[in-house]
Parts: structure tokens; sequence; C-alpha cells
């Protein structure tokens, strides 16, 4: 009789530890990726940032003639506030809206008209000068590839160093986290790629 009680207390004292370690998030009970997978230096994680109000319907469709004369060679808008790319094609018949990283912080934000003058699949990446200034101990090329900060694919605009790329690094979407360019998850920059020509008109708002 006294075995079977302790018998009984011992399975409900298992049973409770083990809901227990059940509800408990999954998060909490695996290790932290981050420990186990490594970053690329020149594209750490970025900071928190402080909290802001969200407007979640910025992040919505716009119409093109607000903002060009004509979609001559199509048109390119990247709004910093809302953290949103929208292309039109020449016709008028393709629009896409994709979500983007912009600029750390204002001064390094450019704003205004430019054009895509060249673009390039697989591109390589080098430091500008004031970046080897900051950090001497970067690399000075990086072919393409997976440790490429510029992605698979680059469109590179009239403006000195800047462009809009791909990223590897996919928490950097949708945050303010880049030197001044503009980027894309890769599979987006691969789409927009195809459809972009040198020419095509860019205004970053």
């Amino acid at each position: 009789m006294t075995k079977s009680i302790f018998e009984n207390l011992n399975r409900r004292r298992f049973l409770t530890s083990a809901a227990a370690f059940a509800a408990t998030p999954v998060l909490a009970q695996q290790t932290d990726p981050a420990a186990e997978t490594g970053f690329d230096p020149l594209r750490p994680p970025p900071e928190p940032e402080a909290p802001v109000a969200r407007n979640i319907s910025a992040f919505r469709a716009k119409e093109w003639q607000p903002y060009f004369d004509n979609l001559n060679r199509g048109a390119i808008l990247v709004d910093i506030d809302s953290r949103a790319l929208h292309y039109w094609s020449e016709n008028g018949e393709t629009y896409k809206l994709f979500p983007s990283s912009v600029p750390l912080s204002d001064d390094l934000t450019r704003r205004g008209r430019t054009q895509v003058i060249r673009k390039v699949n697989g591109p390589s990446w080098a430091p500008t000068p004031n970046m080897r200034k900051r950090n001497p101990e970067w690399p000075a090329f990086i072919p393409p590839g997976p440790d490429n900060p510029l992605g698979t694919h680059a469109l590179y605009l009239s403006w000195k160093y800047y462009r809009i790329h791909g990223t590897h690094d996919t928490r950097k979407i949708g945050r303010k986290s880049s030197n001044g360019c503009i980027g894309l998850y890769n599979e987006h920059i691969a789409e927009l790629f195809s459809l972009t020509k040198v020419g095509t008109q860019v205004l970053l708002i």
C-alpha cells in the first residue's frame, strides 16, 4: 500500500516536471544560434534600435505620378522612412514593392534623383577610402561569393559608392543597417535586376 502511494507521488512529480519543461519556449531549450554561427565582421548584427512608433500602413503601394514625370526606362522609388523600394516598368504594367534596408544615420543617407548606370551579377566589393580609415583591418577586396556584402546582384547608381544590392545577412532588411546603400533580400534583388535597365530612373525620398 505504502509503496503504491510513493509510486503515484513520484509519477505525479515526473509528469509535472515534464509539463513544465514542455511549456518552456523552444528557444530557451536550445543553444543560442549566435553562439554557433558567427557573423561576417564586415556586416555585424544591427544595433538594437530605440523604440519608435511603427506605422505599418506606411509600407503600402504607391502611384508613380507624384514622383516621376514619365516611366521612361522604368522607375525605382526608395522610401527611406518606410524602408521600402517601389518599382514600375516602362509600360506601367509591372509594379513591385520590396522591403529594404536603409542607411544607419542621416549623415550616411542621400536623397534625390539618380539612375542605374551599371548592373552586375555576382558583384565584388571593396571598402571605400573612408571605411578603410575607420577600419584598417578590413580587407581591401572581397570577390563574389557568400562572404560578399553586396549579395548576389548589384545595381550601381550614378552617385559614387551608392548601390542597390542584395545581402546574405537577412537580418539587415527592414532596418537602419547600411553605410549608405539600399539592401534587398537576394531573391528580391535578383527579380529587380531582371526588370531594370541601365538608365532606369531612381529617386530616394
